[in-house]
Parts: C-alpha cells; sequence; structure tokens
C-alpha cells in the first residue's frame, strides 16, 4: 500500500508499505479521506511539533475516514463496507484517573495519538490506503455523512470539546480569534450549542469569509487595522498566537472566560497577561477532546454542514503538494483534504 510518510524536516515521501492485517479485536480499514492539521505541517516542515520530535519514518495523518474492509477474530457489532470513521486516541497503562479527571480521558498521562511522534516507537497515522485499528476506536457514521466530512468529525469534536469547556453559551454573545479551521469549526459548534452572536476575528479575509459560511454573525478583520470588540463574556482563543494573548484578554469582559483552544508555544514566549489577574478572567485550556467525537458524529447527522471549511482537495500522491498549500495562509487555504484510496477511481 501507498502510505504519506514523513523522514524529516521537508522530507515527504509517499512510500510503499506491507498491506496489513487485523489481529484479534481490530479493523481493516480501507482509507478514503484524509484531513491535513497543523500537527502534520509541524512534523513536515519542522520534523516536530510541540514536544514531540520525529525520531523515524512517521505516517501522518489522525483526521480520517474510510470503509471497513475485513474484521479481525472477536470483533462484533460491525460489518464490512461500513463507512467510518476513528478516535485517534488510545490510552496507555491502566493507571486510574483521579477522580476530579473521571471522564476526561483526553487527560489521561499518556496517549499514543494517530500521526504522532511523542512516544518512541512512533505511532502511525492513517494517511495511507489501509490502517488496522482496534475495533474499540471505529465510530460508524451516519448514513447521510460521507466519508469526506466523516473525516473532519475529529476536528470538530475538539471544537466541540472548546465550547464543552466553557460550559453553558446559549444566548451568549461569542468572540473566536482565530478562523482557521478549528476556529471556524469553533464558530460552528457554539452556533449548534445555541449561543447568541458569534463574532469572528483574522487577519485573512479568505479566512474570515469561512468563517461566515459556519455560521459567524459578524467578523471582524484585524489585516484591516480592525480591532477587537470589548465586553465580549467568552472568548475562544484560536490562533495559538502569543502576540495576541494581550488583546484577546482585553476584549474578554471583566469576570468573563478566556478558553485556550489554539495550541500555544512549547518554549518561552512574550505576551501581555495583566488583565487576567485585574479583570479576573477565568482563563481554561482545551485539549484534544474526550469522547466529543460521537457529539460531533450526531451533530453531522443533524445536519451540522463542514462543507465550507473545505477549501483544497489533493489525491495522496499529491500529498507534498497539499501540505504546502496548507501551510500558506497566503494561498486562501482552510481544511486541506487528502483523498486516501488510490485503487478506488474518483470521489
Amino acid at each position: 500500500m501507498k502510505s504519506v510518510v514523513v523522514h524529516g524536516p521537508g522530507d515527504l515521501r509517499i512510500d510503499d508499505r506491507p498491506d496489513p492485517v487485523p489481529g484479534p479485536g481490530e479493523v481493516l480499514l480501507a482509507m478514503e479521506w484524509g484531513g491535513i492539521c497543523g500537527s502534520d505541517i509541524g512534523y513536515w516542515k519542522h520534523g516536530g511539533t510541540g514536544t514531540a520530535v520525529l525520531k523515524d519514518p512517521l505516517v501522518l495523518g489522525h483526521e480520517v475516514a474510510g470503509r471497513i474492509a475485513a474484521l479481525g477474530d472477536g470483533v462484533t457489532g460491525l460489518t464490512e463496507g461500513l463507512a467510518v470513521t476513528v478516535h485517534p486516541a488510545t490510552p496507555v497503562g491502566d493507571e486510574p484517573l483521579p477522580e476530579r479527571l473521571a471522564g476526561r480521558t483526553n487527560l489521561h498521562p499518556r496517549i499514543r495519538y494517530f500521526g504522532s511522534a511523542a512516544f518512541h516507537p512512533h505511532t502511525d497515522g492513517g494517511f495511507s490506503e489501509y490502517r488496522v485499528v482496534r475495533a474499540a476506536q471505529v465510530r460508524p457514521l451516519p448514513e447521510n455523512v460521507s466519508t469526506e466530512h466523516g473525516a473532519l468529525a475529529e476536528p470538530l469534536a475538539v471544537a466541540l470539546h472548546a465550547v464543552h469547556r466553557a460550559g453553558d453559551v446559549r444566548g451568549k454573545t461569542v468572540l473566536v480569534n482565530g478562523a482557521g479551521p478549528i476556529g471556524s469549526l469553533v464558530v460552528a459548534a457554539a452556533k449548534h450549542r445555541g449561543a447568541g452572536t458569534v463574532i469572528a476575528a483574522d487577519l485573512s479575509a479568505a479566512s474570515l469569509a469561512v468563517a461566515r459560511a459556519m455560521g459567524a454573525d459578524e467578523t471582524v478583520d484585524l489585516g484591516q487595522g480592525a480591532a477587537l470588540p470589548d465586553d465580549v463574556e467568552l472568548v475562544f482563543e484560536a490562533s495559538g498566537a502569543p502576540a495576541a494573548l494581550g488583546p484577546v484578554l482585553r476584549a474578554t469582559a471583566r469576570g468573563g472566560t478566556l478558553v485556550q483552544v489554539g495550541n500555544l508555544p512549547g518554549a518561552a514566549a512574550p505576551a501581555a497577561l495583566g488583565d487576567l489577574v485585574t479583570r479576573e478572567i477565568t482563563w481554561v485550556g482545551s485539549y484534544r477532546f474526550a469522547e466529543e467525537i460521537d457529539d460531533a458524529l450526531e451533530a453531522l447527522r443533524q445536519g451540522l454542514d463542514v462543507s465550507p471549511v473545505i477549501s483544497h482537495r489533493f489525491g495522496l500522491a499529491e500529498a507534498d503538494r497539499a501540505l504546502a498549500v496548507a501551510a500558506d495562509r497566503r494561498s486562501g487555504s482552510s481544511k486541506v483534504m487528502l483523498r486516501l484510496d488510490l485503487r478506488t477511481p474518483g470521489r
């Protein structure tokens, strides 16, 4: 099978790897679609992302969907040909979580994640023609959801988790700073959960157009010199830019809540944080998701449309070009998709 493999910074190859075979309790998936994420770009450009550093070649991709091609021994409740997506996380070890973390499986101290170099040996992702997964990771897609949209259940789950971390958003005015794919999905997730007015802010007019298509009621074009609004009760920071933290905290109302969903650097970075104290702002972190992938699939079943966030589509053999487009905001890219099933012609 063909796989999208990063060997080092700037070194991406389409490698031939043996077709996998499912073992007991496992499922073989024929992959169809994958979405490119910022971590995929980080491994390709820099050989790492956050604190995870590439030591060996790694198959990229954790936003994926396809169809069941074969079942391993002992797998029940699933059938060949079923369209599915995948929960990409596998906790390592059976150490119980403390009571304060009940249900927050994303905070398990050790988690193997698709397409991640956090552990050695690394955990290959799903940008390949086939992938074996644990049956427990499989999530069947609703009948009205394509595998292309099903591949976006993972980033939509990230957005829904961020909204869940904010508490009850019904009727509230919400600001989302950063209208990349995750920020635009946070816009959609907030509206889905009943937010009143959702304002999206970004430096890119193209990104703001996506945010509007995903449900933003108002947009703020920071690239044209516009300023963030004042006194917003609930703010989501989705840019991950340390320089944005000061203005975003200033935009948050006294006693308001700021949810940090954009990944911040793992190294020291200057940021103006004084308003965190003087305005008594609650600053909440949001990391991946627990079981919100099930909520994402239900939202898709109910008609939440993720198609506006998709800006480009490439075949697996064009993965290098796809990553370059995804990494270049000047290209007008939002979510860049890879068609993974070389053996199936057409979409």
